[in-house]
């Protein structure tokens, strides 16, 4: 999926990401950000059960 993406394109998406919610929230954000990661793979594990 994210096989596409390269060097370039990560820094400018990381670039706006910091523009758009600030230094301070971005610890914040990552941290729901691997929370909906860890639910999802969850529904996952639990659909395929």
């Amino acid at each position: 999926m994210f096989s596409n993406f390269g060097s370039t394109e990560i820094a400018i998406i990381g670039l706006l990401i910091i523009i758009f919610f600030g230094g301070k929230k971005i610890p914040e954000f990552i941290k729901g950000l691997g929370e909906a990661v860890k639910e999802f793979r969850k529904g996952l594990k639990d659909d395929e059960k």
